[in-house]
């Protein structure tokens, strides 16, 4: 699930770079008091915690890539023209649950001009044509595989060379990790991503991005460009999704906030004197502490008292909703996406392009 002019320093929590950080639920949470610890053996105690952790989040990650590769192979057969976008979020978020998986955001589809961020309601009408986008998500116990795809609905198929200029600015942006690792700079990607996609005689979209990833938290750390900004820093140790997006052209490289998506997320804590919005805000926060979420799931869970629950919460401030993402120009919009993780001086592509 991509983002848009997010910047931010590695937070993943695999690495030497790592941090822990703070999502609803902990924020919410009362915190004990620090104590000094005196005794080597504590010390020892932690460092051997932080490395049992660690490789507990690397098999987490590697699980859900696994899920995730499943998940892509079942998403294609499920995406045709005509086919409700409803019924196509709904099983693919199903299989996820059926495979282990627990869903890191709502599946996005997007279509044509819109880049990126809308699922549809229960109700949506809304059917697949076009150049359809699938973004999905799988998390292991918040340990998250973030992936996406194209798919050319249209009867000629006149986006299949829009397609592969992203397929191969992954692949190009992925050999770049693999060799450099921990050392590869974001401009090196960047440049990598912009290449491939204009050699192939199509446009970036500048001000969407690839972005560290965390335990629950969907757009941590760094964030990963589509084209050569100049920016010398590297990646580090981590968890990371890197995400190309191409237009025609014609279009103008770049995207603007549109309409509402029917996703959102906790931006901060606080209460509401509903008692329906309090249990509907409990239950998030339990659940989904910095994770996306679709007014479809609420209502699911709620019924259409969740539609309440979802206007007390954005008007408090607690709950904001994501627009969809839309090229400037209208046209239309390819994505491919992986997710991988650098720890020790190896990289391990969750599911490779």
């Amino acid at each position: 699930m991509t983002e848009k002019d997010y910047s931010g320093a590695t937070t993943s929590k695999i690495g030497k770079n790592a941090k822990t950080s703070q999502n609803p639920k902990e924020a919410l949470a009362v915190k004990p008091k620090k104590q000094k610890q005196t005794m080597k053996t504590d010390e020892y105690s932690n460092k051997n915690e932080e490395e049992g952790q660690a490789q507990s989040n690397t098999e987490n990650y590697r699980k859900a890539g696994e899920i995730a590769k499943k998940v892509k192979e079942f998403a294609k057969t499920l995406i045709k023209k005509d086919e409700k976008l409803v019924d196509i979020a709904e099983k693919i978020e199903a299989k996820i649950i059926e495979l282990g998986g627990e869903i890191a955001f709502p599946v996005n589809l997007s279509i044509d001009d819109v880049a990126a961020h809308y699922t549809p309601t229960l109700r949506d009408e809304k059917l697949a044509s076009g150049l359809i986008k699938a973004d999905i998500g799988v998390h292991i116990e918040g340990c998250i595989c973030d992936i996406a795809f194209t798919v050319d609905l249209t009867p000629e198929k006149k986006y299949t060379e829009l397609i592969a200029s992203t397929e191969q600015a992954l692949k190009r942006a992925v050999e770049i990790v693999k060799k450099d690792k921990e050392k590869t700079t974001l401009s090196q990607i960047g440049r990598a991503i912009q290449e491939a996609i204009e050699k192939a005689g199509f446009s970036p979209i500048v001000n969407l991005s690839g972005h560290g990833l965390d335990e629950f938290d969907i757009h941590s750390g760094l964030t990963i460009p589509n084209y050569d900004n100049q920016n010398a820093h590297e990646l580090g140790e981590g968890a990371f999704a890197i995400e190309p997006f191409a237009t025609l052209k014609i279009g103008t490289g770049s995207i603007y906030e549109g309409a509402g998506s029917n996703i959102y997320h906790i931006v901060k804590p606080g209460q509401v004197r509903d008692t329906n919005s309090r249990e509907v805000l409990v239950w998030l926060v339990d659940n989904k502490q910095a994770l996306p979420f679709s007014q479809r799931e609420l209502e699911k869970k709620f019924g259409t008292r969740a539609l309440i629950a979802i206007s007390n919460l954005k008007r408090a401030g607690i709950i904001q909703e994501f627009p969809q993402l839309v090229e400037k120009n209208h046209q239309p919009v390819s994505q491919t996406e992986t997710s991988l993780i650098i720890s020790s001086g190896k990289v391990e592509i969750l599911l490779e392009p």
